[in-house]
């Protein structure tokens, strides 16, 4: 395991769709590296991008810092339905650190995945976990934070990123 840097917005790779996991990568070596990353930075949720790898696979502790680790690894995620109810969550980024933008995202999601050992799961999530999951989907699609907030929010966050 090793910390990996974190890439910094506007890197064009946090812009770019990542290809799926294949048998000949190395996932079980990469979800390593993005939980030791993500502990390190304090962060809730690392996706493949953010360090560089562009692969559909992120990680996630959504409890760690409440409590003992329950780190999760999500490889080719796909989300099966979200809710209609709506939740507006004030959203950070390893990728673009100081900033915070509220977005509004479904606030329940069904997903489907793969785990380490090659065998699908699916689970519902709610609240904050939904919430973390689409903001990991999105750095799987090349989609970062400033890119959920309308024209003057999005200028307002880039001025206060820029300072």
């Amino acid at each position: 395991m090793s910390i990996r840097p974190v890439l910094l917005w506007p890197d064009a790779r946090l812009a770019t769709r990542c290809r799926t996991v294949g048998p000949g990568d190395d996932a079980a070596g990469l979800a390593d590296d993005l939980l030791e990353t993500m502990y390190h930075a304090a962060g809730r949720g690392l996706a493949a991008p953010q360090v560089g790898a562009m692969l559909a696979l992120f990680v996630m502790d959504s409890g760690w810092k409440q409590g003992a680790p329950c780190p999760m690894v999500f490889i080719n995620p796909a989300i099966l339905s979200a809710s209609e109810s709506q939740s507006t969550s004030s959203e950070g980024c390893l990728s673009i650190p100081g900033i915070s933008a509220d977005v509004t995202r479904p606030a329940e999601i069904k997903l489907r995945w793969l785990g380490l050992d090659g065998a699908p799961d699916d689970r519902e999530f709610t609240g904050f976990e939904a919430t973390c999951i689409q903001h990991e989907m999105d750095h799987l699609e090349g989609i970062v934070t400033l890119d959920r907030v309308g024209p003057e929010a999005r200028a307002r966050l880039r001025r206060d990123y820029a300072a």
